[in-house]
């Protein structure tokens, strides 16, 4: 949430409270907003192609898709706990998970030529800029 100039502690308070029900809040310039919905909002979209890519590999290799989808979210949700209650960067997690000459760091590589990094970042950047264009309306 950003707060406005004329918004106090109070209300910044309630509002804050009202909405960690539904998950983490936290107070950011307003000038992150349209960064945030780059990242979060448009992010889950994201996530979920990754997500059904990860099981399509899975069922490319003759695992049943309904099994591969359970497992990919399932995958998700583990690094994502893991990430949020350790408080690791991705990186530090991604490099442990990492057996010198193992099976991660080969699809790692896989993904590195791709351009996975790349894209993503493009797609964040690209939604940023779009949220820009729209708030400005």
């Amino acid at each position: 949430m950003a707060r406005g100039r004329h918004v106090g502690s109070s209300e910044t308070k309630l509002l804050q409270h009202l909405l960690e029900a539904c998950g983490r809040c936290e107070e950011v310039p307003e000038a992150y907003v349209d960064i945030h919905t780059g990242l979060s909002g448009s992010g889950v979209a994201f996530v979920c192609a990754f997500s059904e890519a990860l099981a399509e590999g899975a069922v490319k290799m003759g695992m049943p898709s309904s099994l591969a989808h359970r497992i990919a979210a399932q995958t998700l949700l583990g690094t994502a706990k893991m990430l949020l209650h350790e408080g690791q960067h991705p990186a530090q997690l991604r490099s442990d998970v990492c057996t010198p000459g193992g099976t991660t760091i080969y699809g790692l590589h896989a993904l590195e030529k791709g351009g996975l990094r790349a894209a993503t970042m493009s797609a964040v950047e690209a939604a940023t800029c779009r949220a820009r264009e729209l708030s400005r309306k």
